[in-house]
């Protein structure tokens, strides 16, 4: 097909696609094929059906989606027209798939979910507990499209809204929109869009660009992923929307090396909009001309912040800038043009809002944070993946509700919100409202999205150490502050948890912390203390424990606590003196002990023995002097 030249060119285009691509009744099989199914075998999955239909004389619609959210069950399919969700579907399951569903219309129970063993599978994808509460305006294609089909996109209503605002809608009325719906960066900060827009429309200067931030840095944190992997061209509708509100003619989407599928499915994309016109000069035969460049990141954290990655991007090492000029004004932005930066789940925002308006918005969610929030639920949970939940639902809900509940019947302990410049908060904070704001007052953050559920088997010291040793080590080493700091806190911390820490750790970690947070030039070094900060906030007595009683209760940390053998549940089975290198491990005639001379607190007799019989218990507690 030549390229569109008018909205009508669209219109017409969509209306051919809505009656072809995904006939009603047609037997389907849309299969995850994100990053995660791919990797646990999703192409095997694929390639195994196609050869049973084949067999069997079969025509059977088969769409490569992008994620469909629930990794930790992968892969997963939905087959239509009966709405039937599958999970940790194997290239075995093929034929029976295709005989019970396909022909026979019923579902193959084998490849059903199920809350537990003992409980009736669950048939339809909206029923799955793990979806039930969630609302899918972001990731709402991601399980219908394939992403490298334009065409897809098209059929289930992409580019409408461009269509919309080109034909109806003047630059200011776009924004305006924008600016009533109250859409805040869901890239961390949750600072308005409309302003953000606003203000580098305002900025003097022919040339502006339009920048989409796809540098997703925090550990387990996969949101943007999944869109530029599984729905490119809502991120493209939306850069090409705010593109006619501020009149910005170019677009670049920085995005990091190591998220391959991303990078390749982004550069179809952009191939297939520039063929049908709606990429490049004079877009649907309007005033606006647009083009969209990739620029891959070598995927250092602190090119996520907005001044390091437009140096980033101008071929400088990643280093933030001082501000002002902020990037919407001449010289702060990318090679010193005014420039509008978001996130990716941001600008995958707009095209719905435009759409269906800025009311229908900010009826979801809550007044000061409207719509809703996509969330990478990983750690201690039955049911782990992508989630998107309206603003305002509760930790509570997320974590037992959507999340299944801790595994193995654990205890529940924190959830860690924000990622490595977030907080952690404890179990009295599961009624918390999550947004912006109820997240900011208690010492947390949204950030771009990432949720670490922890149970009691965590130890809270141990995990703050490890948020901040990340952050110590991606720091760009150009203020004091967070490369002296954090390098000082670390060190205080890897004392704490190998039975090293002294009387006063606790509030130098504090002092420096805040000295850390007051200083730093950018906004990772000033969040990079939360952490630490957070954990010391609502976990003191662990680092006491660590500190006086040299114990964790989450038995985690080497170097801590007293070890014993209880002789009551001990059968004389030696493994814990097989794994003992000291010679700790003494035996006698009728039972072994623990010469607590030789101990060194290593731990390896801890995890030797089958039945639980070594014990760590604390020392008695005494006052524990700074060294001279």
């Amino acid at each position: 097909m030549g390229k569109l030249k008018s909205a009508e060119d669209l219109r017409n285009l969509r209306k051919l696609l809505e009656d072809e691509t995904f006939k009603p009744g047609t037997p389907r099989m849309r299969v995850c094929s994100g990053t995660a199914c791919t990797a646990t075998g999703s192409q095997k999955v694929v390639n195994a059906i196609q050869d049973e239909a084949a067999r069997r004389g079969i025509t059977l619609d088969i769409v490569k989606t992008g994620c469909q959210g629930f990794c930790q069950k992968g892969p997963v399919m939905k087959v239509e027209p009966q709405g039937i969700f599958y999970q940790k579907v194997n290239p075995e399951h093929a034929s029976w798939l295709i005989s019970y569903t396909v022909i026979g219309g019923i579902p193959y129970r084998q490849g059903l979910f199920r809350e537990n063993i003992l409980s009736e599978p669950i048939p339809e994808m909206t029923d799955v507990p793990f979806y039930k509460k969630q609302v899918r305006i972001v990731l709402k294609n991601n399980e219908l499209i394939d992403p490298r089909n334009i065409y897809h996109y098209i059929a289930v209503g992409g580019y409408s809204a461009l269509e919309k605002a080109i034909g109806s809608m003047t630059p200011d009325e776009v924004l305006n929109e924008i600016d009533r719906a109250n859409l805040r960066g869901r890239g961390g900060a949750g600072f308005p869009a409309g302003k953000k827009w606003r203000h580098t429309k305002n900025a003097p200067g022919e040339i502006k660009f339009v920048i989409a931030n796809g540098d997703e840095g925090d550990p387990g944190a996969f949101m943007d992923r999944s869109v530029m992997e599984g729905d490119p061209h809502s991120l493209f509708e939306g850069m090409l929307l705010c593109a006619y509100a501020i009149g910005a003619q170019y677009g670049l989407i920085y995005v990091r090396h190591e998220y391959p599928l991303a990078v390749k499915n982004l550069g179809i994309a952009i191939k297939q909009a520039e063929e049908l016109g709606l990429l490049g000069k004079n877009i649907l035969g309007s005033n606006l001309s647009f083009t969209i460049d990739i620029r891959e990141g070598a995927g250092a954290f602190v090119c996520g912040e907005s001044t390091a990655l437009v140096a980033s991007i101008e071929g400088e090492r990643g280093f933030p800038r001082p501000r002002p000029p902020r990037l919407s004004e001449p010289g702060g932005g990318v090679w010193g043009y005014p420039s509008n930066l978001n996130n990716i789940e941001t600008y995958a925002c707009v095209p719905p809002i435009i759409e269906r308006g800025a009311d229908w918005f900010r009826s979801i969610g809550t007044e000061n944070s409207p719509g809703t929030k996509v969330f990478a639920l990983t750690g201690k949970v039955k049911n782990t993946g992508l989630v998107e939940v309206p603003m305002g639902i509760t930790l509570r809900e997320i974590v037992f509700d959507i999340g299944g509940g801790i595994t193995g019947g654990k205890k529940f302990k924190a959830v860690q919100t924000g990622g490595p410049s977030g907080g952690c908060l404890p179990a009295e904070y599961l009624n918390l409202s999550v947004d912006f704001d109820s997240l900011t007052k208690v010492g947390s953050m949204m950030g771009s999205g990432g949720m670490v559920v922890m149970d009691e088997d965590n130890c809270i010291v141990d995990v703050a150490k490890f948020f901040l040793s990340f952050t110590q080590s991606e720091s760009c080493g150009k203020c004091p502050p967070c490369r002296i700091g954090t390098s000082q806190m670390l060190e205080i911390l890897e004392k704490i948890t190998s039975g090293q820490g002294e009387e006063g750790d606790i509030e130098r970690l504090e002092k420096i912390g805040r000295l850390v947070h007051d200083g730093s030039l950018c906004g990772l070094g000033q969040s990079a203390p939360n952490p630490v900060l957070s954990t010391i906030k609502y976990f003191r007595e662990e680092y006491e424990e660590h500190i006086y009683d040299k114990y964790c209760r989450a038995k985690a940390c080497s170097g801590l606590g007293m070890f014993r053998i209880d002789n009551d549940e001990c059968f004389l089975c030696g493994l814990c003196k097989q794994a003992c290198a000291f010679d700790a491990v003494k035996e006698t005639k009728d039972k072994f002990f623990i010469d607590q001379d030789y101990c060194t607190k290593c731990k390896a007799c801890y995890p030797a023995c089958p039945i639980g019989a070594v014990k760590i218990e604390k020392q008695a507690r005494k006052s524990v002097s700074v060294s001279e």
